[in-house]
């Protein structure tokens, strides 16, 4: 039986430009299962960003932010995000020193506990060749993997992601979509992420969310269609429909 892991009570954002105030989450609440895979559709602008920086510590706010019952109100490697830009590791360092860096941070010396570490994490997305190379010398979609790989080697509960797969081309996109889900599958984390693209949502989501203006949740239910999900699969047109409705509210 699953139990919450993040608990979101009456989250608010208001961002402050000199007199003018910008609302972007307003009495926002809810809450996720462990090892569950949430998907956030939403159009621009209303505030799916803002939660993950809230979520991740990233941001002051108004409200109540909770991991396993404990309050959260800086980040911590409990939760780790994931953006969209490819720029996320560090251009001097080789792809398994991108992955240890954070683990040296977190008191990690050893460099054999290291080095396996590292390892492990890159075997886990299939890049485990890789790690001796720089960052010039991978794809747009290699570096997405490894930046799932650094965060998977910190053993976080939460893993944040922010379109990661936005900027990919479509074959890559459905690459890096299957090997998320065989990791969800495989893994002990719980995946909050956030799409502007609806098929993306019922394809990766066993949960999924539409937000519209300051975070508001019009539509938040389980996803009934089966993985593997295709636009052959029963019911697919008509949650896809679902969706498209719950965005345009």
């Amino acid at each position: 039986m699953n139990t919450s892991i993040l608990r979101i009570e009456n989250l608010t954002k208001i961002y402050t430009d000199q007199a003018i105030q910008n609302t972007v989450l307003e009495d926002m609440s809810f809450q996720i299962d462990e090892k569950e895979f949430l998907c956030i559709l939403g159009p621009s602008g209303c505030g799916k960003t803002t939660l993950l920086r809230c979520i991740a510590g990233f941001e002051k706010y108004s409200g109540k932010i909770s991991v396993d019952g404990v309050e959260k109100s800086f980040p911590g490697t409990d939760r780790i995000m994931v953006f969209q830009d490819f720029n996320q590791l560090f251009p001097w360092k080789t792809v398994e020193k991108n992955i240890q860096y954070p683990l040296r941070l977190t008191g990690i010396k050893d460099k054999a506990s290291l080095n396996k570490i590292s390892k492990d994490a890159l075997s886990k997305v299939k890049l485990e060749e890789y790690g001796k190379y720089y960052p010039f010398q991978l794809s747009g979609g290699m570096k997405q993997r490894i930046a799932i790989a650094k965060a998977l080697a910190l053993k976080p509960k939460i893993i944040l992601m922010d379109e990661p797969f936005a900027a990919l081309d479509a074959m890559t996109r459905r690459d890096l979509q299957n090997e998320l889900l065989r990791l969800a599958h495989e893994g002990s984390c719980t995946f909050i992420f956030i799409t502007h693209n609806i098929q993306e949502a019922i394809i990766l989501g066993k949960r999924i969310m539409v937000l519209t203006k300051r975070g508001k949740i019009v539509f938040d239910k389980k996803n009934p269609i089966e993985c593997p999900a295709t636009p052959a699969s029963p019911n697919y047109g008509l949650l896809w429909q679902q969706l498209k409705d719950a965005l345009y509210i």
